[in-house]
């Protein structure tokens, strides 16, 4: 380990608060105890308040106004910190090497009290996620810098209804993590519009020497939402899906990310929405039916025709 990782680590084993002696912190770093009294010497030249106690019970510690300085992390800000890398590496951040050398160094520097803590913490705690291609990974680390720098960049781009990946070169304004899937959003300069592309449908990247100036106090989520969940206040089209069933199953369909936008009343026994026809006859029929029996359309009676006729479909298909 570098000097500077070392004389790091001998703060977060100081910053607890007990004492620690020269033999315990070359055990915990593996190095030549001479080579932790020249770092000690080192941090008190550098002004750091360390107090050295001779005897049986001696050892090092910091003065309490150092220990609690804001530079070092308490034990729940560390926990807070693995945790957050945990869903992070799940959801195929594309640093998660990096990542995983700070979450170690948080380890690392910690006493072993400390460390003990930590570690019942992480013992139980687990996210279950999709893995993610090595390729979109490589995607990403590009977008990220390429929106860092502000630099355009060109894509093939394949969407779901196109046979064809189709060249486009975009300004990356922000990545954004939705229903488990990576997005980059950004202006399409074949489109000649702000456009939302999904990181896994690209099959190519390439940076470019283009420059752009990203808008002031743009949000990538926000756009992303606005565009999927549209504001439906005095639009007209809309229809009044009503769904009667177990409690449970209506609890669930209220909580759903696209339903859930649209409900405008809920008793025990049922659920009203006020939906787009389109998106009502679309989309909602294939979701509804993952429910079975538990729940029943009341009304409209257009959408209960829907699920009847798919129902039909999808028993002579199998039959």
């Amino acid at each position: 380990m570098a000097k500077n990782d070392n004389m790091l680590a001998i703060l977060w084993m100081l910053h607890s608060g007990a004492k620690i002696t020269a033999k315990q912190i070359a055990e915990k770093l593996e190095i030549n105890i001479r080579t932790v009294y020249r770092y000690m010497d080192s941090l008190c030249a550098s002004g750091v308040p360390i107090v050295s106690d001779a005897g049986q019970n001696g050892g090092y510690s910091l003065l309490n106004e150092f220990i609690h300085a804001p530079l070092l992390f308490d034990l729940e800000e560390q926990k807070a910190l693995l945790h957050a890398a945990v869903f992070a590496n799940e959801a195929g951040y594309p640093f998660s090497e990096s990542l995983n050398q700070a979450t170690q160094k948080l380890k690392m520097y910690a006493n072993r009290d400390q460390e003990s803590t930590l570690n019942r913490h992480l013992a139980g705690f687990e996210v279950i996620h999709r893995d993610i291609a090595a390729s979109v990974k490589l995607t990403l680390e590009e977008l990220e810098q390429a929106i860092a720098n502000e630099a355009a960049v060109e894509i093939e781009y394949h969407t779901s209804h196109e046979a064809q990946a189709k060249k486009r070169i975009i300004d990356p304004y922000g990545m954004l993590y939705w229903n488990n899937k990576w997005y980059v959003v950004g202006f399409c300069r074949l489109r000649g519009g702000i456009r939302s592309f999904r990181a896994e449908r690209i099959v190519r990247i390439e940076r470019t020497q283009i420059r752009f100036a990203r808008p002031a106090d743009f949000s990538a989520k926000e756009f992303f939402m606005q565009n999927l969940l549209p504001d439906v206040e005095g639009k007209e089209g809309l229809v009044s899906l009503v769904i009667e069933g177990r409690s449970e199953a209506l609890d669930d369909l209220c909580i759903h990310w696209f339903l859930g936008h649209h409900l405008t009343e809920r008793t025990p026994q049922q659920a009203v929405f006020l939906i787009d026809e389109g998106a009502l006859q679309a989309y909602v029929p294939y979701f509804l039916l993952s429910y079975g029996k538990v729940i029943q359309v009341a009304q409209p009676q257009s959408l209960r025709n829907k699920l009847a006729l798919i129902a039909s479909d999808l028993m002579k298909h199998y039959q």
